[in-house]
Parts: C-alpha cells; structure tokens; sequence
C-alpha cells in the first residue's frame, strides 16, 4: 500500500503514535468500558481540534462493553450487542500477526466520525481469529494477552503498512506494551548489541500510568507472555529484565521500554513515584493531570450564558437559567427511567463511576439515621449510576447496594441504569452537586468531575485526583478531608463519611438554601477554573511539551506561518 495522507499534517511537530485498547467517542460506538477510553477518546478529538499530528491505535471490538442493567432481584444483568460499524470506513490493508502460534492475517478500520484525527482500529480478517477481539475486556488470561499482542505487534505494523513516519510512541497504560517489544525486535539485527538498541528504542516511547491500584497493574507468567507471541522472539533474559522476572509486570516493562513517563494528576504522579521508584531506577514520572474535550461535555448553553461581552447581572441569570433547564431535563430522564419525580427547587446530588470497591459509592448510606434526616421535607435528592466489570462480582454487590438504597428511600434515592457517555453528559449538566468520595489515594485521576465543574456544578470530594488542583474550599466546590495516619479502611471510611455529612450538613445545604448568589458565584468559579486548566486540549499541550519535549505554542505558530506564506 502507498504511504498514507494523513488529515493533520503541521511540519514542525512530531508524529504522535498513540496506542490505547479503548477509545469513548461516543455512546453510539461501544469500543470503550470507562475512563481510560473517554480519557484517550477526548485526548484524540484535541488532537484533532488543534491539528496535532496524532494517529491513534485500537482494536475493534464487536460486542463492545457490556450493557448492564438492572434485574427483578436487584442485582446487574449483562447483555452484549453487536458494535455499530457506521462510523468507521474499512482500509484496503491487511497485514499478519504471530498469536499464540496461529498466523493472524489483519486489517483496521478508520474511524469516520467524532474527531478528524486519524484513529485506526485492528481486527483479524477471518471469522476463525475474531475470538481476539470479540469483546472489551471479555474472557481470561489468555485473551486478554492476544489482545495486547493484536494491539501492540499489529499496531506497529498497520503503521508500517500505512507508510506513516512516527517519531514518538505513546503508550496510554501497559496494554500497548507488546509495541515496544516489537520496536526492538525490528531494530535487532544479527550481532546487534541488545542493550544499545533497547537504548534507542527507548528514546521513541512514552508512557502514561493510569492506575494506583497494585491489582490494576497487570501481571502475567512470563511463559504465557512468550507463547502468546508477546516476546515476538526476543531473548527471554530481555523479557525477563523487562518485565521483572518470571512474572512480566505490562507496567514495570512499558516504564523501562520508555525515556519519559507520566501519571495522571499531581498526586498520582507522587504516588506512581513512589510505587515505581524501584523500576524508573530514580528517574521522575511526571505528573501531567487529565483534562476532559470541552466541545463535548460542556454544554453549549453553558458556554452561550457565560460569554464575555454580556453585563454580570446577564451573564449570571442565564447561568442559573441555563442551569435549571438542564436540570429539568435530567429529572425527565429520571422519571422516564425509574417512575420518580424529583424536584427541581430541591438539592441534587449525582454519583457516577465505574463500580469499584475504593469509590465507596455506598458510603453516604452507612449511617441511614443522619442521612433520613437530611432527606425530610425532601431537602436531598441522590441520584447515582455506574457500571461493573461482568466478571467483578464485588463490583456488582456495590450497585446491588445502590439499588437497595433506592428501595429503602424510593422517594429520594434513584439509580440509573446502563452507565454510559450519555448518561454521564445528562448527570454532569443536571445535578447541583458532584460528589466523590474514592478512599486516598486510589483514585489516580477521575475525570467526571472536571465534567461537572465545566457546566457550573461544585465538587464535593474527598481531596484525591484531580481535586486537590482544583479545590478551593467554598469557592470552586468542598473538600471531605479526614485524614488520620495509621487509621485502617473501616476506620478511615468511617472519619470520611462523618466529615461528608458534616460538610453537607454545615455549609452544602445551608449554602444551597440560604444563599443563592453565594451558589452562583460556585458555579461561575468552578466554570472559570475548569475551562482550560482542565481542558483535554491543555492536556495534548503538556503531552507534548512535557513528554514530547517540544515548545506546542512555537510549534504551531511556525506551522501556521508556513501555511500562510505557502497561501
């Protein structure tokens, strides 16, 4: 095939390859879970807005993510649906891929729509081979390393197939890792010196950590890394080096296959740091914090209320207009979805994660005799929603235990099922209130409240990911914070759920009922901080000022001079 013209072509910056095994575009196309694939979804429309030359790498997945909802017992039902092909336009290219000893013949995708990018996404030719990429996340062990290999291998040599130069290889998370064994095998030639090509590969490759979490970092036999085709006939000594000894750590292995790394927030990065120091041999992972694509979660009537050349008084009246709009529509969906009615001139609330353990989405109802206090005359409204992996069954018991809350309190507790980009988009624009309250510090990032803060509504969270950059107590949102050194989990989640009803008792409600111009000048600050400083587009900025090592702004105003002298 001939080298490929690429939509994005300034001459000045570097060709980003970026590799992730998700991407959330949109609810209409279920290639993602959760928030690493919206995260690399926004990272991708930026790149396509500001014409950075970014070619994204994944996989197509034909049944997508589950879609989960919620049974006569209370407890989550999976269902699997055919992904929807209408976005994406096939390529006339096929190439092949070792997998566990099979020859996998392989074509990709492009991805049409929602980002003018280019976004490519692999999936075996033949029938017999689609077991690889049938579903996100599904199956065991070994399908989850033949699609690493399909993703990494296939991925480096779709971009060779596609004659497209690249000059920086970025990992989103140890999935992608197989790409840089692929790199050095490329680069090996007889009597090569293996370290000193391992040396130069390396100077291509970046990679982002997304996860805190010890059981979020993958770890597999290396003996079934190298029958899956993962070592792609490199020497096991390397594989083992790489990957920390027979067991290969995907993250120890894409830290050391890199020369810059970074985690998601200022915390995170700390804490990566500290968790990794022994692999990064000293070297810093920066911390580069997740922003979230404006054009798509920030309302456009948001943005319409809040613009510069109206007077105050204006500006702030059609701020909470807007505001109360977006919240009616919310409580149609609610009604329509789960029979109740809320009130638009009482406090809402809204929780929506992935149903993970260290979130503690149950934590507000562990002391039911404060909380029905707060919720007579109907003062609080709740509404939650979030989805758990099929095969996570503690993550299924915590929305069991929402749905038992919505049983309990029919009147004030809703939950909405099927968590997905839209039904994120209706909850961070509707409610008045966004709360977090994962257990310090495991929540790497989160990106649902910068979300929420963009569309006017205060965070109230515990001060881990992103929110202690963005906290200003009583100004941007609240912060839930009682730490005690020492202290357990029961212990700690018990200090936490006493400083969230305190601060909701003292100063959410009171604030919220008594004082409506203090509560819009929340809404304007949260906005006002959120909008760049949050931003995916800032985020592609420090990408490629921090890992890329390039000056963006000299960059593109370089491109554009060109351009205009060309024209």
């Amino acid at each position: 095939m001939e080298s490929m013209s690429t939509t994005n072509q300034p001459g000045t910056l570097p060709r980003v390859a970026y590799f992730c095994m998700e991407y959330g575009l949109s609810a209409d196309l279920t290639i993602y879970s959760g928030g690493l694939g919206v995260l690399a979804g926004d990272y991708m429309k930026s790149a396509g807005d500001m014409r950075a030359p970014v070619t994204g790498i994944g996989l197509l997945w034909r049944e997508g993510y589950v879609e989960q909802t919620i049974g006569d017992a209370g407890a989550p039902v999976d269902k699997y649906v055919p992904t929807s092909l209408d976005a994406l336009t096939k390529l006339d290219v096929e190439f092949e891929v070792e997998v566990y000893g099979k020859t996998v013949a392989c074509t990709a995708y492009k991805v049409d729509r929602y980002t003018t990018a280019d976004l490519f996404l692999i999936e075996p030719v033949a029938e017999e081979h689609r077991w690889i990429t049938k579903r996100l996340y599904g199956g065991g062990q070994k399908d989850r390393l033949a699609q690493e290999v399909l993703l990494g291998v296939g991925g480096v040599r779709l971009l060779r197939k596609l004659g497209l130069d690249v000059d920086i290889y970025h990992f989103n998370e140890g999935h992608a890792v197989f790409a840089g064994l692929e790199l050095v095998r490329e680069s090996l030639g007889e009597g090569a010196d293996v370290k000193q090509v391992v040396a130069d590969v390396r100077k291509q490759i970046v990679f982002t950590t997304h996860t805190p979490v010890p059981a979020g970092n993958e770890v597999h036999p290396l003996d079934e890394v190298i029958k899956a085709g993962g070592g792609v006939g490199l020497n096991q000594v390397l594989l083992e080096e790489l990957g920390g000894g027979e067991s290969f750590s995907m993250t120890a292995a894409g830290l050391r296959l890199s020369h810059r790394a970074n985690g998601v927030a200022q915390l995170h990065g700390e804490t990566a740091r500290t968790m990794w120091k022994d692999v990064t041999d000293g070297a810093p992972i920066a911390s580069i914090t997740n922003g979230v694509h404006a054009p798509t979660w920030q309302d456009a009537r948001i943005r319409a209320a809040t613009v510069l050349d109206k007077s105050a008084s204006e500006r702030r009246r059609e701020l909470w207009g807007a505001h109360q709009t977006m919240k009616r529509e919310l409580i149609g969906v609610i009604a329509e979805q789960t029979g109740v009615t809320f009130s638009a001139d009482r406090l809402l609330i809204g929780f929506a994660r992935r149903a993970a353990t260290y979130k503690r989405a149950d934590l507000i109802f562990r002391d039911p005799e404060r909380l029905e206090k707060l919720f007579a005359d109907n003062a609080l409204q709740l509404v939650f929603s979030g989805k758990a992996h099929p095969r996570d069954e503690a993550g299924k018991a915590i929305v069991t235990k929402l749905v038992e809350a919505t049983r309990r309190f029919p009147k004030n507790v809703v939950f909405l099922e099927n968590y997905n980009m839209d039904v994120g988009a209706a909850l961070t624009r509707g409610v008045d209130v966004w709360l977090n309250n994962p257990r310090r510090p495991m929540e790497a990032s989160g990106t649902s409240g910068m979300k929420a803060a963009m569309n006017g509504v205060p965070n109230l969270s515990i001060l881990d990911g992103w929110w202690p950059e963005g906290c200003r107590h009583g100004e941007t949102g609240w912060q839930i914070l009682a730490r005690t050194v020492g202290a357990d989990d029961d212990e700690q989640d018990r200090l936490d759920r006493d400083q969230l009803f305190n601060v909701l008792e003292e100063e959410v409600m009171q604030r919220y009922y008594s004082d409506k111009s203090r509560w819009i000048d929340m809404m304007e600050n949260s906005i006002a901080m959120s909008r760049w400083r949050f931003s995916s587009d800032r985020m592609l900025q420090d990408y490629y000022e921090q890992l890329y090592s390039v000056d963006f702004a000299e960059s593109v105003e370089s491109d554009r001079s060109e351009a205009a002298a060309s024209n």
